[in-house]
């Protein structure tokens, strides 16, 4: 597995923290669970040092950037992360709280075949 970090310093930029949130939606997420190969996507934030940005985990390597969906935040900031990391994971343990299956969405139940 492949453990992917990505974000954008929002200083200087038309966008905030706010106004990319507003953007995580059904038309933003929706096609990112159809993403072959992505275990996991979040969002994340940093208020206080103005920053956004995303953490994916891959199966494998991350795909060709033709083979994901648009990058709405790039589109919305104007560029690139500012930031873009990648690790490989070496191990990993599920913690014992649900898990959510989409963003703004009540934890659900996981079950022994989850």
């Amino acid at each position: 597995m492949r453990a992917e970090i990505a974000w954008w310093e929002l200083d200087g930029t038309p966008q905030t923290v706010e106004s990319l949130r507003a953007h995580l939606d059904e038309p933003t997420v929706g096609p990112w669970k159809e993403t072959p190969g992505l275990v996991v996507k979040f969002w994340i934030a940093d208020r206080e040092r103005n920053r956004w940005g995303a953490v994916m985990l891959w199966e494998h390597e991350r795909p060709d950037n033709t083979e994901l969906p648009p990058n709405r935040a790039a589109e919305l900031i104007g560029f690139a992360p500012t930031h873009r990391f990648a690790f490989d994971v070496e191990s990993l343990v599920p913690g014992p709280c649900p898990i959510l299956s989409s963003a703004g969405s009540a934890p659900q139940e996981r079950t022994a075949d989850a």
